[in-house]
């Protein structure tokens, strides 16, 4: 049927002509395959409940296999029949036609015994002085085969859930890998922080436990691991010998020297996609959520004021303490000990762990990271100002989908910027490169350049880095307002 102008006219209804909603698509059918990874999961699941209640099964390896192995298997197997034969390329089918990644009721159920359970990990002692079971004690049993083999200890709550979140970014990885087979750059990048999740966030700090050194992340320090900037944590590491104080000078280094020469060139991504353990979790748990960003200009807009708001509040934390330790304590006094936990206890528990993991089917993957982290807001700061690191865009090539700004977690409008020809800048952005790879054109690139090449007015890295402290709107935006354009830039400024 041949359509006139008046039909192809932008407030035509085409209903009018008897264009009916698009048929939705038919209901996937699950294999046997998928019936035995389902099954391996429920046996899984049953034996963790019955082990939690007082069954041995077996105790040790035996039970360890029987609990978290078999749930494992079944997941891995789940997430390989799912994929294996399906074309390599973008597949978000039925994507806003899942409950569980729509906010609907499985969503909101899912989210609040995430949250439930960070709650509980985080606060036993007070729950237990409260009347409440101790309800990860018998779970942690199930890892003391681990935990031996690593430091020679029995397992307690914190090796629990290193091992429970360690399993998320694996399996999780595995999906990944599958689901964006057809770009490598996701895969070096999953690959990459599977790998630092398990020797350098599990291993590794068991291993120096084992050997009664000073337990320490390699892939953490301040201002995301505060304590390893106070005067308690130096002091710590200090008097634990030759290692402790290696690792000090690890830490100056990797504040003072890596970062700023490693996002130079790589922009924020080198740390918040390929190696941290926050953005670990939230690029592959957090993937199946990712459209639940909010892209709306006020939530970029507390997203500015939050993350800095963060990183001044440890910053000065860090400050005052230094300050109360050269006093010999006569500065905070009595105040000493609860000042020093009130960022851990505000930032490091509620924050990052409750609200940052529990509401990924709420708010999408990386509300910690994007919201939160002072790292992060240094790192940002970095890359807005004297990074190479920018996403070009061919405007020309763009159909507006809308897949990028949809699965982009940082809540970005990536679709407005390819309209308009113009680079993604984004102080916000952690070079995921999700945008890249669901393009179905291409349009999108991650690339680095010389730096006063990315934007008009980047050839003054000190005069961008003020404006973008003193802005609340971005160059252009206004400008853009009326123009008739498609849709607008909220800014390339964060």
């Amino acid at each position: 049927m041949a359509l006139d102008a008046k039909t192809l006219a932008h407030d035509f209804d085409e209903e009018a002509l008897g264009f009916d909603a698009p048929a939705r698509a038919a209901p996937e059918r699950r294999t046997a395959l998928h019936r035995v990874a389902a099954a391996l999961m429920a046996l899984g699941a049953l034996a963790f409940v019955l082990f939690t209640t007082g069954l041995d099964l077996g105790g040790g390896w035996s039970a360890l296999a029987a609990t978290l192995g078999l749930a494992t298997l079944g997941a891995c197997l789940w997430f390989y029949v799912d994929f294996k034969d399906t074309a390599p390329g973008i597949r978000h089918d039925d994507t806003f036609f899942r409950g569980i990644q729509n906010r609907n009721l499985l969503g909101w159920a899912l989210g609040l015994a995430l949250t439930g359970f960070y709650v509980v990990l985080y606060f036993q002692p007070q729950l237990e002085k409260l009347g409440f079971p101790a309800v990860l004690e018998r779970p942690a049993r199930l890892c003391d085969p681990l935990a031996r083999l690593f430091s020679g200890q029995d397992a307690d709550r914190w090796f629990l859930y290193g091992l429970l979140y360690t399993l998320a970014v694996w399996v999780f990885g595995l999906r990944m890998f599958l689901k964006y087979r057809h770009n490598r750059y996701q895969q070096v990048r999953t690959a990459s922080v599977m790998f630092f999740q398990l020797g350098f966030a599990l291993v590794l700090p068991n291993v120096l436990k084992g050997l009664n050194q000073p337990e320490y992340y390699l892939t953490y320090f301040w201002p995301l691991k505060s304590w390893y900037g106070e005067p308690d944590g130096v002091h710590h590491f200090w008097t634990s010998g030759t290692l402790g104080m290696g690792l000090i000078l690890f830490g100056a280094l990797m504040i003072l020297v890596a970062t700023p020469l490693l996002t130079w060139r790589f922009g924020k991504r080198w740390y918040c996609s390929w190696v941290c353990g926050c953005g670990g979790l939230a690029e592959t748990l957090g993937d199946p959520f990712r459209q639940q960003s909010s892209k709306t200009r006020a939530s970029w807009k507390v997203e500015r004021w939050m993350v800095h708001c963060v990183l001044v509040f440890v910053t000065l934390s860090t400050g005052l303490l230094w300050l109360n330790s050269w006093r010999r304590g006569e500065f905070l006094g009595a105040w000493s000990n609860p000042f020093s936990l009130t960022y851990g206890f505000l930032v490091g528990a509620i924050f990052s762990g409750v609200v940052g993991v529990g509401f990924y089917p709420l708010m999408g993957g990386r509300v910690w990271c994007r919201f939160g982290c002072p790292q992060a807001a240094i790192l940002g700061i970095l890359q807005r100002a004297f990074s190479r690191f920018r996403i070009t865009t061919n405007g020309g090539q763009c159909m507006s989908c809308g897949n990028c700004s949809t699965y982009c977690e940082m809540g970005i409008d990536v679709r407005a910027y390819a309209q308009q020809g113009r680079n993604i800048v984004r102080a916000s952005c952690v070079g995921c490169g999700v945008c890249a790879a669901v393009c179905p054109r291409g349009v999108l690139k991650l690339e680095n350049g010389l730096p006063g090449d990315r934007f008009e007015g980047a050839g003054n890295p000190w005069s961008v880095l003020v404006e973008s402290l003193r802005r609340t709107e971005g160059p252009g935006y206004r400008s853009w307002v009326g123009s008739g354009s498609a849709a607008p830039s909220r800014s390339d400024l964060a």
